[in-house]
């Protein structure tokens, strides 16, 4: 039984911990980063990092501009905006709608997987190690169109400004992304756990097994 205790207790621990990477990643703002290296000849070395940003699902921080909210995908549907533009603002929107779900689902299996490890109970834990590998499911879907969101974004900020405007720009994903990455993971690795669980669980209640007593 203490091969069980162990794989409970981790899977115990890896739900808080799946949470709060995903709590700080949805929070902070650096899921991307923009970086200019230069802004022509002649230019002094701080105009480009006045130009740089970083954003995160809420706001965009400019350089040395403060930080300033990202248009409201929920606000948005009487913008007069182009096609591809809307598309981008369902995209965000998607994203602001999923993130979030998965985090109270997080709760509610940390929830379950304390219940099922008390009951010792095969079913529900087949049940809850289920439930986190769709949770993960639907962060890894969340972060997945937070990619397809960026990618699309950039060429519409190009169309818009000029490509000659956007030559020396450099966009990587952040630290919050790698943060919300961590947490799909811990998420998913909590529900391979529970069903392991179960499955050691149930062999030890078959009779025979290996902590069964044969009279």
């Amino acid at each position: 039984m203490a091969r069980l205790g162990a794989l409970l207790l981790a899977a115990a621990l890896g739900a808080p911990l799946s949470f709060a990477l995903l709590a700080v990643a949805i929070g902070s703002d650096y899921w991307y980063t923009l970086e200019v290296a230069g802004a022509g000849s002649g230019s002094s070395p701080g105009r480009a990092e006045r130009l740089s940003s970083h954003s995160g699902l809420w706001r965009i921080c400019e350089g040395q501009n403060g930080c300033i909210p990202l248009i409201d995908p929920f606000a948005s549907e009487s913008l007069d905006v182009s096609p591809s533009m809307q598309h981008l603002i369902s995209l965000h929107r998607v994203v602001m709608v999923v993130l979030p779900l998965s985090l109270v689902l997080i709760v509610s299996g940390w929830v379950c997987s304390l219940l099922s490890s008390l009951a010792q109970s095969v079913p529900l834990l087949l049940f809850t190690g289920c439930y986190f590998l769709l949770g993960g499911a639907l962060t890894l879907a969340g972060i997945s169109i937070y990619i397809s969101y960026l990618h699309l974004a950039f060429p519409e900020t190009a169309h818009q400004y000029g490509a000659q405007h956007v030559q020396a720009m450099r966009i990587s994903f952040g630290w919050s992304s790698a943060l919300a990455w961590g947490s799909c993971a811990a998420e998913t690795l909590c529900g391979a756990l529970l069903l392991v669980a179960a499955r050691v669980l149930s062999l030890s209640q078959r009779p025979g097994g290996p902590h069964s007593v044969v009279i």
